[in-house]
């Protein structure tokens, strides 16, 4: 037998020594079929070895080559693979958010195996500033006077708070602490960063004379406006008008501060035909915010902009430029790598072709279309087409859903697990004992995938 190929089991072993049979760490290693490193391979042979002792002590007769492989193979899966999601929810933050667009994946590429200009001016020879090309992209976009990039919108956020307002009060809406998946919690951020927080206002209703009140009691170092980025709050409701609350800030020599969260550029969405969809209607928009007087709005690389994770904080210029000499700058900012990606995907939207980003091609893929492609994955599968929806996720449109007819599958929502074990693992939603397959986030190259991972499991 190749020694490669051994099994180890303790069928047939001596009763007086049932542990004989175990093979030796190094032995059990090297016969894992698994692209490993060493390490890993010895980790889970030892990790292994110890379940069969403990098995063999129980009574029981384990396979411990069976058990090396499947050890390996979690470890394996863990380092990173392809999923097919067919769960309907756009930006899923457990599968990453954004698909990223070609070109940035392109871009990303060549900035990581290659030097690159990333702090030099490669005109005079001279160390520059990071990022220049992305923010005057930014600031094309928007209308901002200025921006930085910093590595998620959490840290945009302290980052704006500790520069603006640490040992100082904020007052915050209450209806805008927020807390979302991870257990960021808006009152705990600011903690974080120095500041202190001041709760205005009701759950329901805010008005502008509730912030007047915080800005004459307190020592102020900023006022902040927070998006609420998972939830909507609706009837008896009330909020001052952004112009309003711009000029109250300003009156008291304090800025505003916007979290829109999302990476929605433009509430106009020029680069979508038909205008901008229904999902997307109270979604604040960084170009309007800006218009409306806010001296800073920080906002999402990957939510609705569609490009990598990163948090974007664009503005007036003396606000930036006071963000930028903050120490925490230095240890919040970005990499080539991620400057790359959002370069790609920030020039989709100047060109006019941001429609073709992954997201907005998934978000706004006709009914008819899906409906079609869902008819046939039906048929396959004995299934039936309903009517479903899909969600923009990772707290962007709460609330909101896309219409999207779904194949459901009754009586096999047993297939959920199986399904996540096959290559590549296919996640898709359970419903009241039915699976459900949503292919507005399948790419249509890989329905024949989902057919044969469901047909496997079965």
């Amino acid at each position: 037998m190749n020694e490669s190929h051994k099994t180890w089991h303790t069928r047939g072993v001596s009763r007086e020594n049932p542990y004989r049979d175990l093979p030796s760490v190094d032995e059990l290693a090297s016969s894992i079929e698994a692209r490993l490193p060493w390490p890993l391979l010895v980790a889970s042979a030892r990790l292994a070895i110890d379940e069969a002792r403990q098995a063999i002590a129980a009574g029981d007769q384990p396979d411990v080559t069976a058990s090396a492989r499947r050890l390996a193979q979690i470890l394996e899966r863990r380092a990173g693979v392809r999923v097919v999601n067919a769960t309907g929810v756009l930006l899923h933050t457990n599968l990453g958010r954004a698909p990223w667009a070609p070109t940035a994946v392109e871009r990303a590429a060549t900035a990581a195996a290659h030097y690159t200009n990333l702090e030099i001016d490669i005109e005079t020879g001279e160390r520059s500033r990071r990022g220049r090309y992305v923010t005057e992209l930014v600031q094309a976009l928007t209308g901002a006077e200025d921006a930085l990039v910093v590595n998620n919108n959490a840290s945009a956020v302290v980052l704006a708070l500790a520069a603006t307002s640490s040992g100082k009060a904020v007052p915050v809406a209450r209806g805008e602490l927020i807390e979302i998946g991870g257990s960021y919690r808006l009152p705990a951020v600011m903690e974080a960063s120095g500041a202190r927080l001041v709760e205005v206002g009701t759950t329901n209703r805010t008005r502008l004379g509730d912030y007047q009140t915080a800005l004459q009691v307190y020592d102020c170092g900023a006022v902040l406006k927070v998006h609420p980025s998972n939830y909507r709050i609706e009837g008896f409701t009330a909020q001052p008008d952004l112009e309003e609350l711009t000029e109250l800030a300003h009156s008291r020599g304090v800025p505003l501060l916007y979290d829109i969260g999302s990476g929605l550029l433009d509430a106009s969405t020029p680069w979508l035909e038909g205008g901008t969809p229904e999902w997307l209607a109270e979604e604040p928009a960084a170009k309007q915010v800006l218009a409306a007087g806010a001296d800073l709005v920080t906002f999402s690389g990957d939510k609705l902009l569609g490009g990598p994770q990163a948090g974007i904080i664009a503005g007036r210029a003396e606000a930036v430029d006071r963000l930028r000499s903050h120490p925490l700058a230095r240890a919040l900012r970005v990499d080539g790598v991620t400057y790359a990606a959002l370069a790609a995907t920030l020039e989709a939207y100047a060109s006019g072709s941001a429609a073709q980003l992954p997201f907005w091609r998934m978000a706004t893929l006709p009914w008819e279309s899906l409906k079609r492609r869902a008819t046939v994955l039906a048929e396959s599968l004995g299934g039936k087409v309903v009517e479903g929806s899909a969600a923009v996720g990772a707290g962007s449109a709460p609330g909101m859903s896309i219409p999207t007819p779904e194949v459901a599958l009754a009586d096999e929502d047993h297939l959920f697990g199986p399904l996540l074990a096959v290559d590549p693992p296919v996640l898709t939603r359970r419903d009241a004992g039915a699976l459900r397959i949503n292919l507005r986030t399948v790419e249509a190259s890989d329905d024949p995938v989902v057919v044969d991972a469901v047909r496997r499991c079965r």
